[in-house]
């Protein structure tokens, strides 16, 4: 239905308003940046609103059923910029005014966003140079979700332009909590080959090097004829007739992200101008977003926040899911975190959208809290009935009150309410896992030695291992203090730069533990083989070289002296300063050491030259823990274990993903139910139990 609303305003009514009311401070909630979302020390609850999509009767409906669900806070505005700016420099905020005030009144805080993930018309018709354009040269029209391109500064003069007329407008507001800054940065559009960002990644280059010597020689340009000899030379790495510089396309992908990355940042500031006191922030896509560098953005949002989705048909993708939480959480800090998106069954964007079965949803989101999240968001609140992602789950589903979604939604509201007591405390974790973007984006490049070294098959394979014994993981930087660390593993570490090569190196002669897996420490910063044997980053950490990469036949396996099973990898192994921990039985590299342990000043390292799996991984990495005195847990199948904590409180959660149910031992007191225990605590097959200290 058209919204009615008053005639446009111009932008010098938009500077009319309320006073400005100070947000309430909340200090036992600290975000990345020191800030929390103001107004109340529950978990915060509810989903994506787009109430442009209905009538304002459905409002008042929506406005009720949020009230009897407990959702203190929706997201707004974010696909609304066609409605808040119909004409170039023409605002009319008549529709945010009614909505906004409505939730006000109804207790429920705003989550305001900037409407710059898609365009208007007007925009994409007046600016053509601005859209964005392919690897292969097509340039994407209008019609769909996505930005335009990042470095165009049409884009960004009037994305800033309409952010800081918000703040301007609402930052009076008292309902306004916070600010919501586009959405998924990266997605769908993330590298464009546009004349701007051409332009653009010349000028970022010149910054980055100087001089176009200093270029040539960090790009091997030596290599096939590609010395250039003027910076107009310089193109983005488009496809070409063979493989392309791998150094520029690994640059073209730093370039992008820090692009993206301006772009936030210059709407966040314009929204700064108006409001220095409500957090501002994006939704990041965790592990899931292969084109921007979340390290370099955590530090320039207020507080971290995530869109997390299961991959459906992935029988294990509750476990990803962990890890996906385990990440924001490191992104964050340790500090408090938002899920600002997950669904409550299918999405509609996959091959097979699985819808979840009963108590899933409950699950999901419990996972996300017990891993760090104060909040708990959803695409969306009412379905919607038209469009792309009709199909997608919402907390109202098309079928309204009566179904099972919308009665789960209202159980899991009351259970956040009773867990409203664990906001600000904190997750242990004595074990890092490392992840370097900057190393993916290059080990994930053409002409490597095996099509089989995609950089997140072993990522996820030591995190199952690690997951299933009940080890709670940080994800670090290979730059970060590793210090505190019981554990460091590094199951995929292709690209490694000789400042983080040599605080990994610190870590372990200062007495740390260090896991390595195959094909880490190969190349440095910009994708160059470093002299000498592999692995030349990290060969004397690890006591051994490398002479020949020896990859196996697809389904080829390989038998170790110890009785494990290694597959689709293998090395012809030299050892230096290390020890034979397993010998290759068979296979290209058979007589050859596979597991070489070393130590290392006063600290110790395992090496592993091939892909184990399963059990095989698993016995692996409990004998490392044994050995380092890691607390790890012998938990019943399915069954996930994560305790937060704040002060003498903690808050011990107990996430059954099995049908059966599973038998703990805890003593303290049911936070949902208040029953207190003490021994033997049944956990129901698809439920879950959260057990608490605090009186």
């Amino acid at each position: 239905m058209q919204l009615e609303r008053p005639e446009a305003i111009s932008r010098s009514q938009t500077e009319q308003g309320a006073t400005v009311v100070p947000a309430p401070s909340n200090d036992s909630q600290r975000g990345t940046n020191g800030r929390w979302i103001p107004g109340t020390t529950q978990i915060r609850f509810g989903g994506d609103y787009n109430p442009e999509q209905w009538s304002r009767e459905t409002w008042l409906e929506d406005i009720e059923l949020m009230q009897q669900a407990g959702i203190n806070m929706v997201s707004i505005g974010i696909f609304s910029w066609a409605l808040l700016e119909p004409r170039e420099g023409e605002y009319d905020f008549s529709f945010l005014d009614d909505i906004i005030g409505l939730l006000g009144d109804a207790g429920i805080d705003v989550d305001l966003g900037t409407p710059t993930a898609s365009p208007p018309a007007w925009f994409w018709k007046k600016y053509p140079e601005s859209h964005p354009v392919t690897r292969d040269g097509n340039r994407l029209g209008f019609g769909s979700r996505g930005m335009v391109s990042p470095s165009s500064p049409e884009y960004r003069s009037a994305a800033s332009g309409i952010a800081g007329e918000l703040a301007k407008r609402f930052a009076p507001h008292p309902a306004v909590v916070m600010w919501h800054i586009h959405n998924e940065y990266g997605a769908p559009i993330s590298d464009s080959y546009d004349d701007y960002s051409v332009a653009a990644f010349r000028d970022w280059l010149q910054a980055k090097y100087g001089t176009l010597d200093d270029l040539n020689r960090a790009w091997g340009t030596l290599f096939w004829g590609q010395v250039y000899g003027e910076w107009d030379e310089i193109d983005a790495p488009r496809l070409a007739a063979s493989v392309t510089n791998q150094a520029q396309r690994l640059d073209f992908q730093r370039f992008t992200s820090d692009a993206l990355l301006a772009c936030y940042i210059a709407e966040r500031d314009a929204i700064r101008a108006h409001d220095q006191i409500r957090p501002i922030t994006t939704n990041f896509m965790g592990t899931n977003c292969p084109s921007v560098d979340y390290w370099k953005w955590a530090a320039e949002v207020d507080i971290v926040a995530n869109d997390h989705y299961l991959v459906a048909e992935r029988t294990d993708n509750h476990i990803l899911l962990s890890m996906d939480a385990d990440f924001t959480r490191s992104l964050a800090g340790g500090s408090p975190w938002i899920l600002m998106e997950h669904s409550t069954s299918a999405v509609n964007w996959q091959p097979r959208n699985i819808a979840k079965r009963a108590g899933e949803m409950a699950r999901n989101s419990l996972t996300h809290v017990a891993r760090g999240a104060d909040a708990v968001m959803f695409f969306q609140f009412r379905a919607s009935r038209f469009g792309v992602e009709k199909f997608h789950s919402a907390m109202l589903p098309h079928g309204g009150t009566s179904t099972r979604i919308w009665n789960e939604v209202v159980a899991l509201g009351s259970d956040l309410a009773a867990l409203s007591p664990l906001t600000g405390s904190r997750v242990k974790a004595s074990v890092a896992i490392v992840w370097s973007i900057e190393s993916f984006w290059a080990q994930d490049l053409e002409w490597r030695p095996t099509v089989e070294l995609e950089h997140r098959t072993r990522i996820e394979s030591f995190y199952t291992a690690l997951w299933e014994r009940g080890v709670t993981i940080d994800f670090v930087h290979p730059s970060h203090d590793l210090s505190s660390y019981d554990v460091v593993f590094a199951p995929s570490l292709y690209l490694l730069d000789t400042e983080s090569a040599a605080n990994i190196e610190g870590y372990v002669a200062a007495g740390g533990s260090l896991v390595v897996s195959y094909f880490s420490g190969i190349v440095g910063a910009n994708d160059e083989v470093y002299p000498g044997a592999s692995p030349g980053a990290l060969r004397d950490v690890l006591g051994l070289e490398i002479h020949e990469f020896l990859p196996l036949h697809e389904a080829e396996t390989v038998t170790l002296s110890d009785g494990s099973t290694g597959s689709a990898w293998t090395e012809e192994v030299v050892l230096t300063t290390g020890n034979a921990h397993a010998i290759y039985a068979d296979g290209p590299a058979a007589g050859k050491p596979a597991i070489v342990r070393n130590a290392h000043g006063a600290g110790q390292t395992w090496y592993l030259s091939t892909g184990l799996n399963g059990s095989d991984l698993s016995s692996l990495i409990e004998s490392v823990l044994t050995e380092t005195g890691t607390a790890f847990s012998t938990l019943p199948t399915g069954l996930e274990h994560v305790v937060r904590a704040s002060g003498d409180a903690e808050y011990a959660f107990y996430i059954n993903h099995a049908d059966t149910d599973a038998v703990v031992t805890a003593r303290g007191v049911d936070a949902l139910t208040g029953e207190s225990v003490d021994g033997e605590v049944v956990v129901p097959g698809a439920g879950f139990r959260v057990i608490t200290s605090a009186s």
